[in-house]
């Protein structure tokens, strides 16, 4: 007997009890709303996979597409139109057959007919010239009539809607079967209480008509079509249905019926409708067929007007089957399907017809259920027990191989013999017992690696210790020089703010502001090196190399700008007033290491580039900005928009360096934003060639649409200081700044 651990036997009972539910749902004893929803999606992936990429020439869709529209006018379309489109299909083209993916439940809205008749019996009744013309004219007139007597001629087949209320309108073609031969045993059918059908002359003319209903899945996708539907006391066929039969020369169909015993009932399933001698569709328990979908591109399109016209060539339609539906964005009728989220409905009935021509229709076997709880019990049961036993590459590939076998097979029956195998419960039974194997041989370890991150992230930040557990032979924490960026970021008028609140609201306050500013670090690849009061630091290139450290710091920048305007509602709700920050970025080489104090000790970066980014920041109150950077960063990022700010000799530095306030990356500034930089640099350089007076009046034009721009005060006031106290003559247009 094998021996079972406390914590082996665990993970055995959690193995088990996903076998059950598999088990359950696989028998029909329950349903597992997400394990049927997995099945649907690996339903399509196949659908996707194994998309026929060839055109079937037999089929044509005539579309009442944009241009057509243009031509022709709105839709719909007179009556005599549609003749006249018969009649060119027919006598010019020599089609097979023509369908139409529409009803017509009301008389022909665009016809003046009624118009004329009330005249004719009203003020206009004794006027013999008008009646004489009149009754001319009667016959053009009819639209109906003349649609009628030129469908009468010919193999047309109509389409009817049908609903889910219970109004009904105009009428229906005969039915397939009554409901009453299906009194041998209990069916499960779609059915609608109400239908727009056509009117009586169009469908007593019509070869035939059927339903245009495509079943609609729980998660909104259409996978089949019912080919049989209960209206009232009668089923009616699918349009791609009687499409078939039409064209198969009016050829009879045959039902073909299983029925079982269960429970003490008699249960019936219609397995298949069969065409004539050559062409036979699968049908589920509904009676409806699996759409049998191909690549986009499969069904020439040809434009309504251009047939109406007669300007294709004489053969182009030669025995074709002939769809008429639309692709107008105004005249939506689009599915989401496996292949595609907005498909044409008429390539819906197009692909079932191919399909079946080719008997090529996918369904499910009669023993569905018998396969998928074969496959747990006879795969599922023995993993189980011996996944636990194997190491871990043995344990991968067993599952591969079981895996690489269960899809070969499934693979075959979908091509070979358009089976559709269940898949999805079998994947999720093998991946559910590789998962629970490989995290239950790990948990030690990653119960150790926790508690290491536990115990050393209370004294250097947990990304490296999260590295350090992950790869150790690769981490150091000696200090080095690394090319990096650093930035420091300081909400504005904060001693104000903390003057007004409580102790518990101002900590409520700053805790909310470092959350989300830290996500925005984190989202970026960076890493919070301390919070100081109610500033942040932060850096980006280091314990892990990042080639992009200064894009990803200089992002990072404005989307915390942009996340402290969405605090302001919550803030508002609050009652916390609205946070402003400086933030400051430099890029360059730095120290960074394990740094401290035998006491504590921190992951940190030092030098004056970090420095630099100090000071950077302190400096964007001092212009009113809320970031400003170096000229590094704007070497490093140069597909940004910046405005050049400022050259300033900061405390501690004999060397001026240009300040630069980052806008958004190129593309995606607007216009007149970048003129406004164009102008302002235009001030900068009259402002160092001692030109004041271009200077400011450039500046008096950009004050006045943007008074609030304190740089533009700033820049006035110093034209003021320097007209009275002109700079020095070797002064190199350097404003030196003495405080930090």
């Amino acid at each position: 007997m094998p021996k079972f651990s406390l914590s082996s036997l665990v993970r055995l009972v959690i193995e088990l009890a996903l076998l059950a539910c598999l088990l359950t749902d696989a028998a029909g004893w329950i349903e597992i709303p997400g394990l049927t929803q997995l099945e649907r999606w690996v339903y399509d992936a196949r659908v996707r996979l194994f998309l026929p990429q060839t055109r079937d020439p037999r089929i044509v869709i005539v579309d009442v597409d944009e241009k057509s529209l243009s031509a022709e006018g709105y839709w719909p379309w007179g009556r005599d139109k549609l003749a006249l489109m018969v009649h060119q299909l027919f006598a010019r083209y020599r089609v097979r057959v023509v369908a139409f993916d529409t009803a017509f439940p009301e008389t022909d809205p665009n016809a003046g007919l009624p118009v004329l008749e009330a005249a004719a019996s009203g003020e206009l009744r004794d006027d013999t010239a008008f009646q004489a013309f009149f009754e001319r004219m009667r016959p053009l007139l009819d639209r109906d009539r003349l649609f009628a007597e030129e469908i009468q001629k010919h193999p047309v087949v109509l389409g009817f809607l049908v609903s889910a209320q219970a109004e009904r309108a105009a009428v229906l073609p005969p039915p397939a079967f009554p409901a009453s031969a299906l009194a041998d045993a209990q069916y499960s059918y779609f059915s609608a209480p109400g239908y727009s059908g056509n009117i009586a002359p169009l469908q007593a003319a019509a070869t035939a008509a059927g339903h245009l209903y495509a079943a609609l899945d729980p998660d909104g996708v259409t996978r089949s079509v019912p080919m049989f539907m209960q209206v009232g006391d009668d089923f009616f066929e699918a349009m791609s249905l009687a499409v078939l039969r039409v064209y198969l020369g009016n050829a009879p169909i045959k039902l073909e019926r299983t029925i079982v015993v269960s429970g003490g009932r008699k249960v019936g399933w219609m397995r298949s409708v069969k065409i004539g001698d050559t062409v036979s569709i699968p049908l589920d328990e509904r009676m409806a067929a699996l759409i049998p979908f191909r690549a986009p591109g499969s069904y020439r399109y040809v434009s309504a007007t251009d047939v109406i016209r007669g300007t294709l060539g004489a053969d182009e339609l030669k025995d074709r089957i002939v769809l008429v539906g639309t692709s107008a964005r105004g005249l939506v009728d689009v599915r989401a399907t496996p292949t595609q989220e907005d498909l044409p409905g008429v390539e819906i009935h197009a692909s079932l017809i191919s399909g079946a021509l080719d008997n090529a229709v996918k369904s499910r076997p009669t023993e569905t259920l018998a396969i998928a709880m074969l496959t747990i019990l006879l795969v599922g049961i023995p993993f189980a027990i011996l996944l636990r036993r194997l190491s871990a590459l043995a344990a991968t590939l067993a599952v591969a191989g079981v895996l690489a076998v269960l899809l070969a097979v499934n693979a075959w029956a979908w091509q070979a013999r358009n089976l559709v195998l269940p898949l999805g419960g079998p994947l999720l039974m093998l991946t559910g017992l590789y998962f629970l194997d490989v995290v239950w041989g790990y948990f030690a370890e990653t119960r150790h690696r926790r508690l290491l991150t536990d115990l050393f992230g209370t004294y250097v930040p947990k990304e490296i210790v999260a590295e350090m557990a992950e790869h150790p032979e690769e981490y150091s924490m000696h200090g080095q020089s690394v090319d990096m960026t650093v930035l420091f970021a300081d909400i504005r008028d904060f001693t104000s703010i903390a003057e007004t609140r409580t102790p518990q609201d101002l900590k409520d306050l700053i805790n909310t502001f470092f959350t989300r500013m830290t996500v925005c670090i984190q989202d970026k690849r960076g890493i919070v090196d301390k919070y100081i009061g109610d500033a942040i630091m932060a850096f980006w290139g280091a314990p892990i190399r990042d080639a992009e450290h200064a894009r990803h710091a200089l992002e990072c920048s404005l989307a915390m700008q942009k996340a402290l305007r969405e605090l302001d509602p919550l803030f508002d709700r609050k009652h916390w007033p609205a946070l402003r920050i400086g933030v400051g970025l430099n890029c360059g080489t730095m120290s960074v290491g394990d740094m401290g104090s035998d006491f504590r000790r921190s992951y940190t970066v030092m030098g004056d580039a970090v420095n630099l980014a100090s000071r950077l920041q302190d400096l964007t109150k001092e212009y009113g900005v809320g970031v400003l950077v170096s000229e590094n960063i704007v070497r490093a990022v140069p597909d940004f928009v910046y405005r050049e700010v400022d050259k300033v000799r900061v405390k501690g530095k004999r060397e001026g360096v240009a300040v630069f306030e980052p806008l958004g990356a190129q593309g995606e500034v607007p216009a007149d934003t970048l003129l406004d930089v164009a102008r302002f640099h235009e001030v900068l350089a009259h402002f160092r060639e001692r030109r004041w007076d271009d200077a400011e009046a450039l500046l008096k034009g950009l004050a006045a649409a943007a008074p609030e721009v304190k740089l533009y005060r700033l820049y006035r006031a110093r034209i003021t200081q320097f007209r009275a106290s002109p700079p020095d003559a070797d002064w190199d247009g350097v404003f030196g700044y003495t405080t930090r």
